[in-house]
């Protein structure tokens, strides 16, 4: 980490409170919760709003994870590359999301999960660029307005966090990395 941080044995309130409950989830508070004590102001509400945004959001759990995974790439942030191929890994297999990396529209996905993850990825590159056309493609393989503005929020959530954890020198925990070699470097996106 770049940045002085306040380390889970020296939290105290809503800190505290907070890591405590990421100790009981995940076994450890994360470099990506971590870092964002440096403004004890913010912590809480970004986490609020992650968890309000994954909560809640309208096309399940694993298509936030896809999101995530696929936008990751293109930020590009090691970080979440790292953590969410575990995560997928998990979900759909190892291969599915190994393919998924390489070429998402050829991995298997629904033809729905592909136009999704178009949209996620023209938001990450250029999101000025995406015309109503982009968005009537998504509404013809069914997505409502609401999915849509939920895949928009996943997408930009994901930039802004994602480049947050490489601005103040986040490292992947250890527990992230994958034990091949090859996968581990095809996760290695960003920051090595």
């Amino acid at each position: 980490m770049f940045i002085k941080t306040v380390e889970p044995d020296e939290a105290t309130g809503e800190i505290a409170a907070l890591y405590d409950a990421e100790k009981q989830s995940m076994g450890r508070v994360m470099q990506a919760t971590q870092c964002w004590s440096a403004r004890p102001d913010v912590i809480v509400p970004i986490e609020n709003l992650l968890h309000q945004i994954r909560n809640g959001f309208s096309l399940g759990l694993l298509n936030f994870r896809l999101i995530t995974f696929v936008v990751a790439g293109d930020v590009p942030s090691s970080y979440c590359s790292h953590v969410y191929f575990r995560s997928l890994s998990g979900t759909l297999g190892r291969e599915q999301a190994l393919a998924v990396r390489q070429d998402y529209r050829n991995a298997g996905l629904s033809d729905q999960q592909v136009e999704m993850l178009a949209y996620a990825k023209q938001i990450t590159r250029d999101a000025s660029l995406i015309t109503h056309a982009d968005i009537q493609r998504l509404r013809d393989v069914g997505f409502s307005d609401v999915n849509i503005a939920d895949i928009a929020l996943a997408a930009s959530f994901r930039n802004f966090m994602s480049r947050y954890f490489d601005a103040v020198g986040a490292a992947v925990e250890p527990e992230f990395l994958d034990d091949d070699p090859v996968v581990r470097e095809m996760m290695a996106v960003g920051r090595k």
